[in-house]
């Protein structure tokens, strides 16, 4: 079983690379975030003629996430995360889809540091972990997914003394994804490439693509249930050389069947 996530940045923009891939690859779970459309907006129809049956939380002009699933129908858990009434940003779904739990985020970036953005950023962190131990201890198999908008390390970032201004490097995130690794989750890309420089996102400016000036800020998280499936694990970087391309790449990982 391949899973990939993929900050797709406008899934309508980006719609006929989005079914190309597909059909290239032929994912059977792909989480995608950044959405920027409603759930009425969703391009449903083109994606279930690609195959794919789809969980969506959207939201107009940005945010919004979804699921989407091979051969199944992706069965509703939660539409939100909890921990916040108030907060209404389309940033989490949780379904069930091929017997495991799949959660696609999309973890506030935060940026200006500091301000009000970053708190809520922080404040976002904290309602995810309380959730993901709740996961993690419920014992079933689950895999988070998506854009953390967190750089862990250094050796994630491509010249990080370059962003130290940015919310994606302070402490703070990275304690908290620190944090999230300590109640056990595997990190599937790191795993698999223990000192291999990955990077799953490219800024539009400056040439960060064309030099591969790039962040490892998306991810995929395995429980103890499912982390001894894990095959391999890696991005599809090739994707965001396309001319008009997501500022991000899929990243993905393969599963042994039970």
């Amino acid at each position: 079983m391949r899973v990939a996530s993929w900050n797709v940045n406008n899934v309508n923009k980006r719609l006929p690379l989005l079914l190309a891939w597909l059909e290239a690859v032929k994912p059977d779970v792909v989480a995608l975030q950044e959405l920027k459309c409603t759930g009425a907006q969703f391009p449903r129809a083109a994606l279930e003629a690609a195959g794919y049956q789809a969980l969506v939380a959207g939201q107009s002009s940005w945010n919004g996430v979804a699921l989407l699933c091979r051969g199944a129908e992706p069965l509703p858990i939660r539409s939100s995360l909890p921990g916040d009434e108030t907060d209404r940003q389309a940033r989490y779904i949780e379904a069930a889809i091929h017997g495991m739990v799949v959660a696609c985020l999309y973890l506030p970036n935060g940026n200006p540091w500091p301000g009000p953005k970053f708190d809520y950023k922080m404040a976002w962190f904290e309602r995810l972990l309380a959730h993901a131990q709740g996961l993690w201890q419920s014992g079933h198999p689950v895999l988070l997914a998506g854009d953390f908008n967190v750089v862990p390390t250094d050796a994630d970032a491509h010249a990080p003394e370059r962003w130290r201004d940015n919310a994606l490097l302070q402490p703070e995130p990275r304690q908290a994804w620190q944090r999230l690794l300590q109640q056990g989750w595997t990190d599937a890309l790191r795993h698999c490439h223990p000192t291999q420089r990955h990077y799953t996102f490219w800024d539009y400016r400056r040439n960060h693509w064309q030099r591969n000036a790039g962040l490892r800020i998306d991810h995929l998280l395995l429980s103890a249930a499912l982390a001894p499936r894990l095959q391999q694990a890696g991005v599809d970087r090739e994707v965001r050389g396309i001319e008009d391309s997501s500022d991000h790449a899929p990243v993905w990982l393969t599963l042994r069947d039970e």
